[in-house]
């Protein structure tokens, strides 16, 4: 099940799927439908989250979401990544541009799960800059700045994505 835009940062937020689903559940059983815990994640507002409880509230999709899960088992983010010996522990990237193989919320969860920390604009403390097409202005101040560019073929070779 592929998730896109806020529905996928909520998702990634919480980089399990017993604590998402955890969330979910107290959410469906709940008349107060906006956690002051959710919602601060990126692109997450009051029509997600009310749209996410409509469709996990409905015994429909519970029933599917329950079929579905006897059949895949959800590995939680923490566990999919090992941040041992990364090569970004530590430093500070910031993404720009078009991402073409991965979406930007999937990029920032890796770069994080990875031990680096993601900022949303370039600085003095950035240390990469991964530009995809259409990079424009972070771009430009990274190179004014010496900061390392990248692109995205080079970010998921040290993301360790295959």
């Amino acid at each position: 099940m592929q998730f896109h835009g806020p529905i996928e940062n909520f998702f990634l937020h919480f980089g399990a799927w017993s604590s998402a689903s955890k969330k979910l559940e107290a959410f469906v059983k709940s008349d107060d439908r906006l956690r002051h815990d959710v919602l601060p994640i990126d692109g997450v507002g009051v029509k997600t989250v009310s749209s996410l409880i409509d469709f996990f509230g409905n015994p429909k999709n519970q029933a599917f979401l329950e079929k579905l899960l006897r059949q895949v088992h959800p590995v939680d983010l923490e566990e999919a990544v090992d941040s041992s010996g990364s090569a970004i522990y530590g430093l500070t990237l910031v993404f720009t541009g078009t991402l073409e193989k991965m979406s930007r919320s999937e990029a920032k969860a890796r770069a994080e799960a990875l031990g680096a920390k993601v900022a949303g604009s370039v600085s003095a403390k950035t240390d990469i800059v991964v530009a995809g097409p259409g990079a424009g202005s972070k771009a430009k101040a990274a190179e004014a700045l010496g900061i390392r560019i990248i692109d995205e073929d080079e970010w998921l070779s040290l993301a360790g994505v295959p």
